[in-house]
């Protein structure tokens, strides 16, 4: 767990403390500054979860660190969903206005009944990164059945059965089953995690803006004739 505590160090120092909406794009902020927004949020959260998966491993709390381990891949899923959109929208595929709408979605989306804008089912999201990383939805799912209150979740990380003596002995087997890979799977977020951000995200926004500028002079161009 040393290359994840000293990258977690270097994540720490790039973090970023506060965006202003005057240093996006000028001509049409709204969606690039959700792009930005979502990144960033991305990033805190990411870190946050990586530090508490960390910290429950250091103590032997194996299905905690699941648990969150999860909540992690989930996070990398928005991520990813939301450069997998940018594309899709520069390549034609989506409309500005689709793209607009999902950044609202992805920042101020929800599943409260008292907010009308509703957030994108994160199983759509991993599907839609599972094209991309073939295998990451496999990941989610067996980290759930550590999540959930089913076999895995309580049987099987709690209890042994000894079928000759027809005995069900309680214990937590979580360590022995495992805590071998943990690091493994923590490695592989964080691999994807930064090339997404890092490299892709940044190409893609560089694209973006561009977009943006070309489509609203022709737009301008449009309206004067």
């Amino acid at each position: 767990m040393e290359k994840i505590k000293s990258i977690l160090v270097k994540w720490q120092t790039k973090k970023v403390d506060k965006i202003e909406l005057g240093s996006v794009f000028s001509h049409n902020p709204k969606a690039p500054h959700r792009s930005l927004i979502t990144r960033e949020l991305v990033f805190w959260r990411i870190i946050d979860l990586i530090e508490q998966v960390l910290l429950l491993e250091k103590y032997g709390h194996i299905l905690g660190a699941r648990i969150l381990l999860r909540s992690a891949y989930e996070t990398l899923g928005i991520l990813i969903y939301l450069n997998q959109k940018t594309k899709a929208l520069l390549d034609g595929l989506i409309s500005y206005d689709d793209f607009d709408s999902i950044t609202v979605r992805l920042v101020l989306g929800t599943k409260k009944s008292s907010n009308n804008i509703e957030s994108i089912n994160i199983l759509t999201v991993l599907q839609q990164c599972n094209k991309k990383y073939p295998g990451i939805f496999e990941v989610y799912k067996d980290l759930s059945e550590s999540s959930h209150p089913n076999f895995e979740g309580m049987s099987m990380g709690f209890s042994e059965i000894d079928d000759k003596k027809y005995i069900t002995h309680f214990r937590n087997r979580w360590k022995e089953l495992y805590s071998d890979d943990l690091e493994h799977l923590l490695l592989t977020c964080i691999s994807a995690f930064e090339f997404e951000y890092n490299d892709v995200w940044q190409e893609l926004f560089e694209l973006l803006e561009k977009w943006i500028e070309k489509n609203d002079k022709r737009s301008t161009s449009n309206e004067s004739t």
